[in-house]
């Protein structure tokens, strides 16, 4: 989850640190990508991050950087994105939804054989 502000309407200063941590202690979607990929688990993967918007804080910034950071770990399909509006929450009305495929990275695969 993206949001940069808490439900009380105070800036959430760690958030990016959900998203783009490269260390497996913060449970980031980054790291998420590594542990799926090595997991064991048969068949597609994907990873999902769901953002909330503010005028002060759109996710595209977020959303670009963890591509880049990802695709230094796995590969990545094209993005597909949803976006929804509407909502009741005080602070949280709009935002997206992000998913992409992830795969080893084919370097990866060639040097395993």
């Amino acid at each position: 989850m993206l949001r940069l502000y808490r439900d009380n309407g105070k800036l959430n200063d760690n958030m990016l640190m959900h998203i783009l941590s490269p260390y497996p202690e913060h449970r980031s979607a980054l790291t998420d990508c590594q542990k799926l990929i090595e997991s064991g688990l048969r068949g597609r993967k994907a990873i999902v991050v769901y953002g909330y918007e503010s005028a002060q804080f759109p996710t595209g910034p977020a959303i670009r950087a963890f591509e880049l950071l990802a695709r230094d770990l796995v590969r990545l399909s094209e993005r597909a994105t949803a976006c929804f509006r509407g909502l009741m929450h005080p602070m949280h009305q709009s935002g997206v939804v992000v998913a992409w495929e992830i795969a080893e990275k084919e370097a990866r695969l060639m040097a395993e054989m």
